[in-house]
């Protein structure tokens, strides 16, 4: 038997149990966020029936909803649907709530994947620096840049990057995906892997300037904890002894870099990054209704304004398996590429 076999096999039960920690896991945020949409002030009959219904209507509608079921009835409906893949129909608008927020998702996943490899681009090449001149000014200096960006409001920074590269400087578009007379015929939801599928690179290019600015917006509050992870972690890393023999022996410093300390530093902002990438799909909210996106986050400020359950339900949980996801996929990349964590999981 081979060692990849050997170790495919052995590590099965460990996927097994972070398999069934996830689907624990959002069994039980489901039902926390259903108690909690229940909470939201406003009647959910009176939302489907309209503002001018009367009283007869809206029991009506309540009662063909089951809205009129104890809560625990309603409760156990709904999770009788989601096991078979129902997310419910909207209150609000009454179409499928699966298909609208399949519509919108990629939207929202476009853009924080643009972030998330924006946010590696420039953390990377800072944290490196900082690292190789460690408590120089150049070092004191970055980690304070990023302390400062980390600190900002978001709105405040999108406010002002708003004034500064649409209005005044004009180097951006500020709102929207496209700029007006351009069209794609949608396909996947993403513009521009929308734009690229229909061959058209302009449409492209333009989507890709649309979204640069809100996902610089995006990523700033994170992207401090990933250089200060990766930072602390090289410069660790660069003061072990090998380090010191291979810098004695005379291996270029970019050497260095790219085949011992990046790949042993990589580890836990790996991580940081996984779970950056799924808390940016919850606060990409706030983005998208500062630069007139439509995305995930206005489809859940509508839903929640208008008290539309399954809507806010689904959305919620959509993000939440997001984020589940993400730390699982962080975790099985970490299991393949460090052999000391390997031995810890899976006892070899």
């Amino acid at each position: 038997m081979s060692v990849a076999t050997a170790t495919a096999r052995g590590g099965l039960p460990f996927v097994f149990r972070r398999t069934g920690t996830v689907v624990v896991t959002l069994f039980f945020l489901a039902i926390i966020v259903f108690l909690m949409t229940k909470a939201i002030p406003g009647d959910e009959a009176h939302v489907a029936a309209g503002e001018s219904a009367t009283p007869e209507q809206v029991a009506a509608v309540s009662a063909r909803l089951g809205l009129d079921r104890p809560l625990p009835v309603q409760l156990g409906h709904y999770l009788e649907n989601l096991a078979h893949g129902d997310l419910g129909t909207s209150i609000a608008t009454g179409r499928a709530v699966g298909a609208d927020i399949l519509a919108v998702l990629p939207q929202t996943l476009e853009l924080v994947v643009l972030a998330a490899v924006l946010m590696v681009l420039v953390v990377v090449p800072a944290a490196v620096a900082s690292a190789l001149h460690q408590d120089r000014p150049r070092d004191v200096g970055t980690r304070l840049a990023w302390l400062v960006a980390g600190s900002l409001p978001t709105f405040w920074i999108a406010l002002e990057l708003q004034y500064l590269l649409g209005t005044r400087w004009q180097v951006l578009p500020i709102s929207g995906r496209l700029s007006r007379g351009i069209e794609v015929p949608t396909r996947t939801g993403s513009t521009m892997l929308d734009s690229l599928l229909a061959g058209n690179v302009a449409a492209a290019w333009n989507a890709f300037q649309h979204l640069l600015l809100p996902a610089a917006v995006l990523m700033l509050p994170f992207a401090g904890q990933l250089f200060r992870a990766l930072r602390a972690e090289l410069v660790s890393v660069l003061g072990r002894d090998h380090m010191t023999v291979a810098r004695a022996t005379g291996m270029p410093t970019g050497m260095l870099l790219r085949r011992h300390a990046l790949p042993n530093a990589a580890g836990p902002a790996l991580t940081v990054l996984g779970i950056e990438f799924g808390t940016m799909v919850a606060t990409a909210v706030l983005v998208e209704g500062i630069f007139g996106l439509s995305g995930l986050g206005s489809y859940l400020t509508t839903a929640v304004a208008q008290k539309d359950t399954y809507a806010v339900l689904s959305g919620v949980l959509v993000v939440g398996v997001v984020v589940v996801l993400t730390n699982f996929v962080v975790d099985m990349i970490q299991l393949a590429r460090d052999p000391r964590l390997r031995s810890a999981e899976l006892g070899r």
